[in-house]
């Protein structure tokens, strides 16, 4: 009876370290691309990508200063990503010359020709180059700066 009572409390100890040893092992890293706003400015983003079904695009995060967000969760499944973003606290934008389809509220649109035939906004987007990474985060800087990103 004693040897049983023994085995059970040091298989409990084991199952007790073993359990505390899985929680100090470190999580496998989450796989999204974020976008880190690095100004002192509130910012609205959006963003270009081709899917599976073509091109999309979709918006508006609306970012804090000094706050990150992830605007696509999951391993990356392209090399590039297209960014287009309005300072709301200073004016002013980050813009580049690939141009997409938006509109002024919540959106998800396909495809990004005759974007204004079709009801929406054109606007120029920044290329992003992940290096096709699982894994990107952007940072935004003031308007007129290029971006940097890395894994």
């Amino acid at each position: 009876m004693q040897k049983q009572a023994s085995a059970r409390a040091l298989r409990r100890a084991v199952l007790g370290l073993c359990a505390a040893a899985s929680a100090l092992l470190p999580l496998p890293a989450s796989a999204d691309l974020r976008l880190c706003n690095q100004t002192a400015s509130k910012v609205g983003v959006t963003l270009g990508y081709r899917d599976a079904q073509g091109w999309v695009t979709e918006g508006w995060w609306d970012l804090k200063p000094r706050n990150c967000e992830t605007l696509l969760k999951g391993s990356l499944a392209a090399q590039f990503y297209y960014l287009y973003a309005v300072d709301y606290s200073r004016g002013g934008e980050w813009s580049g010359r690939a141009m997409m389809c938006t509109r002024d509220t919540a959106f998800t649109i396909r495809g990004v020709e005759d974007c204004l035939a079709r009801g929406f906004d054109r606007n120029g987007f920044i290329e992003v180059d992940t290096g096709q990474q699982r894994n990107w985060t952007i940072q935004l800087s003031d308007p007129g700066q290029p971006l940097a990103g890395g894994p």
